[in-house]
């Protein structure tokens, strides 16, 4: 089996259509073009061999020291190598595109500079396109032009004065020699095959590019009206969550990759360059939180043209997933010729949960589209009535469940839970704002559902609400339970349902989604815990007073951010990261978590008392008894 590098040891760059990868090596080991959700130009990430890459590096000896950091509040990613005989870096962008420029050329901008001493640099492009499935042609136009001339794509690399680029079979290399003071770039520009050569790039040409990007993000940011105690976590969790949202369309996908295992070795290796309803329907609350409102508001109109479209493979009003242009079919096909993630196999491209049935999700929407308590739009408000009165006759049925299990149907307390979120915000927006609708039909059915969860929903023996209606399984989906409203953080259910999550399913401050060996969900082997989850826990303990375990938790999930502040899916027995990279919902839900700490600290005036804490967090703290605390009881 090749070498690969851990899933954390990447930094990301994009342009709001693309995105790429970058490892501590100098490796461009992951990009699609012309979209996030377009096959691969560079894929050695799922198949060292296969994939494709392009390194631009320092050329050092082993051991040399490598270090990686984002330009501050910026998506400009900076590998800075410190060799005997000099100090430089490389730095890498992708200028962002207009929302209204249409879908065509995509520029990966390298900058190498040394600052001191001297450094040679070693260049080399091997693009495999389609996923290393498609055949190309390479055509060198002149010593600091290469083209490479794939299915649909055409690749151009360039360089400016002092790159000279060089064929090396059907490949580009290219060694050169930079002294302090000295830069030079390379360019790597893909277009729509047939497009005419692009205009040779010049050094002053790329740094105005590089001046261009940073102003772009530092105006971005501006916006952001976050002032809390977790700045820099939370700024680069915004950037990661705009880099992940696809411009002309405002549509966020859960993560910029594809393939990456749960578990090394494993079979859940899925496609996550999709829309998910849910993850940015979640996403509208904090990102107005944040003083992101246009973005919020893209993605709602987004949302409103798939309800009013109705065009679902599925035939209900809404699918879980789609792709960035909205389109619904995403056929899942197993890509055979690469060998996974080392050696995680099957390498899967498209998502075959998009057919899934997950009522949770009109839940979401409907929160989303009703943030603040008015759709506004006449057309918007008649499309969403129409979805409520099919909800209405539909709630009541079996589903696969927010995570997506391939075990068969089941009754999950979260998709109720979220369905009663659907009529509980209709309701309350038809009132307020005089809306038609059928809000007594609603209001029944809200009200038959809430009382669904507390007769079904909750485990006497547990002493807590679980997964499905015919397990004692606990699912840590419900963390969310109080944060929709459907009960107050500080009722006695809620607390033992809490304190149960935290015996079972929390692993120092690590929380799974839930025991797949308790309950079986269609595929062989584990996972790791799961670092949405592990920021809904920090909020939930917030929440429920008991912050000083909160900014524990909170404090100790950061340390597990990779060394540029991002975060895959699940982290692993080593505190290795797993998964696709980076998770869009996992930043959603550390902005959450942070805000939330924020407002209930500053609640109790900026400390956390030890009489809260209802669980030990470590060996050495003990717990106050909290026998004779006034119990707050239920809202």
């Amino acid at each position: 089996m090749n070498e690969y590098p851990p899933i954390a040891d990447h930094g990301m760059i994009g342009d709001l259509q693309t995105a790429a990868l970058i490892s501590s090596a100098g490796d461009i080991d992951w990009w699609c073009t012309p979209r996030f959700d377009a096959p691969s130009v560079f894929a050695s990430l799922l198949d060292s061999e296969r994939g494709g890459h392009c390194r631009l590096a320092a050329d050092l000896p082993s051991g040399a020291t490598v270090r990686q950091l984002y330009l501050s509040d910026t998506a400009v990613l900076v590998t800075r190598f410190m060799g005997p005989d000099g100090v430089g870096e490389v730095a890498d962008f992708m200028v962002p595109l207009d929302s209204a420029r249409p879908q065509g050329r995509h520029r990966v901008v390298r900058i190498a500079r040394v600052v001191r001493g001297a450094l040679p640099f070693v260049l080399v492009c091997r693009p495999r396109f389609d996923y290393g499935r498609g055949a190309h042609r390479l055509t060198p136009a002149d010593d600091r032009t290469a083209v490479f001339r794939g299915p649909g794509t055409d690749l151009y690399v360039q360089s400016t004065t002092g790159v000279r680029l060089r064929p090396e079979g059907d490949d580009v290399v290219s060694r050169f020699t930079l002294t302090a003071g000295q830069a030079a770039a390379v360019v790597l520009t893909s277009t729509p095959g047939g497009d005419p050569v692009p205009a040779r790039p010049s050094l002053e040409g790329v740094i105005g590019e590089l001046e261009a990007c940073c102003a772009f993000w530092f105006s971005w940011l501006d916006a952001c009206t976050y002032r809390g105690r977790w700045q820099d976590m939370v700024n680069r969790s915004a950037i990661t969550l705009k880099l992940l949202t696809y411009a002309p369309t405002g549509a966020p996908i859960a993560a910029a990759t594809m393939g990456l295992p749960e578990q090394i070795g494993g079979e859940r290796n899925w496609d996550y360059r999709y829309t998910w309803v849910r993850d940015g329907s979640l996403s509208v609350r904090a990102l107005i939180d944040l003083g992101f409102v246009e973005e919020a508001q893209a993605f709602r109109h987004w949302l409103r043209d798939r309800v009013e479209a109705r065009g679902n493979a599925n035939g209900d009003p809404l699918q879980i997933m789609y792709r960035v242009d909205g389109d619904p079919h995403l056929s899942e096909e197993v890509l055979d010729h690469l060998e996974g993630y080392r050696g995680s196999r099957p390498v899967r491209a498209g998502n075959a949960a998009a057919d899934q049935l997950q009522l949770d999700i009109y839940g979401e929407a409907a929160d989303a589209l009703l943030v603040g308590g008015d759709f506004g739009a006449i057309r918007g408000w008649g499309i969403l009535t129409e979805v409520l009165d099919w909800l209405a006759e539909n709630w009541d049925r079996p589903d696969e469940g927010i995570w997506e299990t391939r075990g068969g149907r089941q009754n999950f307390t979260y998709s109720r839970l979220m369905t009663w979120v659907a009529f509980d915000r209709a309701v309350k927006a038809a009132r307020k704002f005089s809306r038609p609708g059928d809000t007594a039909a609603w209001t029944r059915v809200r009200d038959a559902v809430f009382q669904q969860i507390i007769e079904r929903g909750w485990h006497p023996e547990r002493q807590a609400f679980v997964q499905h209606y015919d397990t004692e399984v606990l699912d840590a989906s419900l963390l969310l339970m109080p944060k929709v409203g459907f009960l107050s953080p500080h009722d006695p259910d809620w607390l033992s349902t809490l304190d149960a999550m935290d015996a079972e399913l929390v692993s120092d401050s690590l929380v799974y989604r839930y025991d797949p060996a308790a309950s079986p969900d269609g595929l062989r082997g584990s996972e790791g815990t799961f670092n949405l989850c592990s920021f809904f826990y920090v909020e939930a303990l917030a929440r429920s007073g008991r912050l000083v375990q909160a900014r524990y938790a909170f404090d100790k999930m950061l340390t597990y951010a990779n060394h540029v502040g991002l975060f895959a899916e699940e982290i692993g027995p080593s505190g290795e990261q797993l998964g696709n990279f980076p998770q869009a919902f996992t930043h959603l839900a550390l902005v959450t978590a942070a805000m939330a700490l924020d407002e209930e600290l500053a609640r109790a005036g900026g400390t956390a008392r030890l009489d809260r804490w209802r669980r030990p967090v470590g060996p050495v703290l003990t717990v106050p008894d909290e026998s004779t605390e006034e119990d707050p009881g239920r809202d």
